[in-house]
């Protein structure tokens, strides 16, 4: 079994993991990292124009990669961490290979013990959050349900037995859009009304 030591050291190497998070597992490499981004698309089979998000221990950390308005850092610090992807405008030493080229990313703070644990001991590095699967193929839920492609090419899996598997909320709150509906949606929906 992989310890979170373990982990550490795999991503500071430049590899990926695959960890626990309040809704399915994910898969994490240095987020700053353009190679190790790359490998993570690899994995994963996915398309390079499909952006990445970027997992982080707190809103207070997220402010050094991203540059929220106000509006967007009230939501934050309202719904995270938990199960929500907030799209904000990035700063200049994200790749533009998590983004896609875009000029906005994905931020997420899990709400899971061992997730935040990870990225504690790896700050100031931020990780990647995205979903441990090859795409198309459903999420992971439980370790053993991990694509051998992706379990034998990781370098550590962190193992938290079942997770929820609810997906994250996608939302973009500058353009009071939901992307994707996931956990939360109808409180997110009644805070980008309400604010």
């Amino acid at each position: 079994m992989d310890t979170l030591a373990d982990a550490v050291v795999a991503v500071e190497r430049g590899e990926a993991v695959v960890y626990p998070t309040e809704t399915v597992y994910g898969l994490g490499a240095n987020a700053l990292d353009a190679d190790a981004v790359e490998r993570v698309f690899e994995l994963k089979g996915r398309a390079r124009d499909n952006p990445l998000s970027l997992g982080v221990p707190s809103v207070d950390a997220a402010l050094s990669y991203a540059d929220p308005t106000e509006r967007e850092i009230r939501f934050m610090r309202e719904f995270l961490p938990g199960p929500v992807t907030v799209v904000t405008a990035r700063r200049q030493m994200v790749p533009d290979a998590l983004t896609a080229g875009r000029e906005r990313v994905g931020i997420r703070v899990p709400d899971h013990e061992l997730a935040l644990e990870l990225l504690d001991a790896l700050a100031p590095t931020p990780l990647t959050a995205t979903s441990a699967n090859r795409s198309g193929a459903g999420s992971v839920r439980r370790v053993d349900e991990l694509d051998s492609r992706i379990r034998d090419a990781v370098g550590a899996v962190l193992d938290d037995g079942e997770t929820p598997g609810t997906e994250s909320t996608v939302v973009d709150v500058g353009e009071n859009v939901i992307h994707r509906r996931g956990a939360r949606a109808d409180d997110i929906e009644a805070w980008l009304v309400r604010e």
